[in-house]
């Protein structure tokens, strides 16, 4: 628990959503119990889970007396993570809300370092920070966040972050229709929407401990990206109008690093006389034409030819 027990920060409050979590909700819970700046109060929304045994933690939560900071638990029938975040986020009532996942963690300096930017800049309308994975995948990712135009290609900040809960109420909260994943890239997109000129902050430190697993939602929402972000577009299409040009390059920037990653490992393959895959081989037998792939394949051989 933290130790200063008296360092509330008194503009913030913390919702946590939950769904079968079992003990992982209370590794959430301890981690904002545990923050150099704590959460006035912390919101559990149980989005109508069914398992018994993550029913009985959530209760024994309502009974601990030793918590640092007040902490309810509202109960719903499961309508997604998109209805039990706006559940969550109407019942507070500071001007910044902590919006955590129950199956991920935070480092003590979180809320400290995250509201701090938006301390710091009146048109930021949420912050967050870069993300330690564990679990499946030990690594570090670093959203970059940015302005709206940053926002078209792809999501930049993670769903664990602190919004401004005012922006939160003009742009509507999240769309609870969306129950297949990327709804928290489209709630991004409709608050920056709603604040022109406005930004989203990440803090350049791994903060947030995430889970993966290969049954994530996130990794399944993958499966179907482009009729998410069909949706996204459709629903957005002003601002994808208005910076059309900036989506247009920035997916090919990320195509781009993609293809020379790709290009990299094949040819760091063929360079130690290992076999390459088969879907390697065929691309190099009929490389794709107009988006760099033939340019690729060339430079792969070539590079093969001249260390032969």
């Amino acid at each position: 628990m933290n130790k200063n027990k008296d360092n509330f920060g008194t503009d913030i409050e913390a919702v946590i959503t939950s769904f079968n979590q079992g003990s992982m909700i209370l590794e959430a819970l301890e981690s904002l119990c545990a923050q150099t700046v704590l959460p006035q109060k912390i919101i559990i929304v149980d989005d109508g889970s069914t398992d018994e045994y993550s029913i009985r933690v959530l209760k024994e939560i309502e009974k601990k007396s030793d918590l640092p900071i007040p902490v309810m638990i509202h109960y719903q029938e499961n309508r997604g993570v998109s209805a039990a975040r706006n559940a969550g986020i109407k019942k507070a009532q500071a001007p910044m809300v902590l919006v955590l996942d129950g199956d991920d963690k935070l480092k003590p300096e979180f809320t400290e370092y995250v509201s701090q930017l938006l301390r710091d800049s009146p048109s930021m309308v949420a912050a967050s920070s870069f993300m330690h994975t564990f679990g499946v995948l030990e690594s570090v990712v670093r959203p970059a966040g940015g302005k709206i135009s940053s926002f078209l290609s792809r999501n930049c900040c993670p769903a664990t972050h602190i919004l401004r809960r005012e922006i939160f109420e003009q742009c509507g909260g999240y769309d609870e229709s969306m129950r297949s994943g990327f709804e928290d890239w489209d709630f991004f997109l409709s608050m920056l929407e709603t604040s022109p000129g406005s930004w989203i902050g990440i803090v350049s430190q791994p903060l947030i401990q995430y889970r993966t697993t290969s049954a994530s939602t996130n990794i399944k929402s993958m499966n179907k990206r482009l009729e998410l972000m069909r949706f996204i577009i459709e629903k957005h299409i002003s601002s994808y109008h208005d910076h059309i040009v900036d989506v247009l390059l920035e997916t090919e920037a990320i195509s781009n690093a993609r293809l020379y990653h790709w290009e990299n490992e094949v040819t760091h393959t063929i360079l130690n006389h290992q076999e390459i895959s088969p879907s390697s081989e065929a691309f190099l037998k009929s490389p794709t034409y107009g988006d760099g792939g033939m340019a690729s394949a060339v430079r792969i051989v070539s590079t093969g030819k001249e260390n032969e």
